[in-house]
């Protein structure tokens, strides 16, 4: 099991920085917007795979806090753009 929590665990940083340089590079503000979601999915995903390993289950308190939070940001986001607002396309 600590093998597969490991790779698991490696995978998602793997995914995190390549989401962080999405967000980085764009090339517009709606891609950036997705990868922002993608990149709080995946610290989701990373806490939650810390919660199994160290057997804390308040962990899974604080991801669920963390998914809300990005779900907020989007929609946040995507009703910023709906309503006008600077885009890069």
């Amino acid at each position: 099991m600590d093998t597969v929590i490991l790779i698991s665990q490696v995978i998602m940083g793997l995914a995190l920085v390549l989401t962080f340089v999405r967000v980085v590079r764009g090339p517009s503000l709606p891609d950036r917007v997705v990868a922002l979601e993608l990149f709080s999915t995946t610290v989701v995903g990373l806490v939650g795979v810390y919660a199994i390993q160290s057997g804390v289950s308040s962990f899974l308190d604080a991801a669920i806090v963390i998914a809300l939070m990005g779900f907020l940001a989007a929609i946040g986001f995507a009703r910023f753009l709906e309503r006008g607002g600077p885009r890069d396309d």
